[in-house]
């Protein structure tokens, strides 16, 4: 008979499964997370901070003391848990509105002053919690709610290549990617190297991932997949772009 500690069942039936919609990519980023937390045996140390969006939804995700915060304040507020108390290990879990868009500004202004601190990005090309509007990482050409002919870049400027443009502000010890969910081994890799980068106390780390919308794309299973895996990539370039552990990274 297993004496493994089990969950409270009401506590199981509200949390689990997630409450994300059928093909969200933010239960399988948040899988390589819990994955790698356990991985590295970092569970009672970490502060997990969400913020609003579809992003919020993963505030009672997991069993580590965990904070909701408002729209695009998450970096600041696990910078300042950081601050306070530099043993914990902080994340800050955001979407690309979060991140790129009304918190552009403390995503910069953390990279620049080197944060140590580990923030997520999940990149699903719209605004998914208020209905698919366009985002700044909205694809050139991509309809959404607010771009029913497509997003002219003439007129609304080109999406955001948010990895590029923390690795180009952060200094030496930054540790940033762009992973995807169509390559879980690969993201979990990078969110691990993450997390170890804060742990060693070299600097700012950042990791995007390229995630699925099939309720706001409009797509069945196999569309949603390959939009993903073969059309995202074309622009948002999967790979590491900075790494303290590799000699002439910087």
């Amino acid at each position: 008979m297993s004496t493994i500690p089990q969950m409270p069942k009401s506590w199981r039936l509200e949390t689990k499964p997630h409450k994300f919609c059928p093909g969200c990519g933010h239960g399988l980023v948040l899988k390589a997370l819990g994955e790698a937390i356990d991985e590295l045996g970092i569970q009672d140390k970490v502060a997990f901070g969400c913020d609003i969006g579809c992003s919020l939804l993963a505030w009672d995700f997991f069993n580590v003391d965990t904070v909701q915060t408002h729209h695009g304040r998450t970096t600041p507020v696990m910078t300042g848990i950081k601050r306070a108390n530099p043993d914990v290990i902080c994340i800050a879990y955001m979407g690309d509105g979060g991140g790129y868009a009304i918190g552009s500004q403390h995503l910069v202004n953390a990279a620049a002053r080197n944060e140590r601190i580990t923030a997520i990005l999940v990149n699903n090309c719209n605004y998914a919690m208020t209905g698919g509007q366009m985002a700044p990482t909205t694809l050139p050409g991509m309809k959404t709610e607010t771009s029913p002919y497509g997003r002219d870049v003439e007129q609304t400027g080109y999406p955001t290549q948010g990895p590029e443009m923390v690795a180009a502000i952060t200094r030496d010890g930054a540790y940033v990617a762009r992973g995807t969910i169509a390559n879980l081994k690969q993201l979990k890799g990078y969110l691990k190297k993450a997390l170890e980068n804060q742990i060693a106390g070299n600097g700012f780390s950042f990791v995007e991932s390229l995630a699925t919308c099939p309720t706001n794309w409009r797509t069945n299973a196999k569309d949603t997949w390959a939009f993903v895996e073969k059309e995202m990539p074309k622009y948002f370039k999967v790979g590491e772009l900075k790494n303290p552990a590799k000699k002439g990274d910087e």
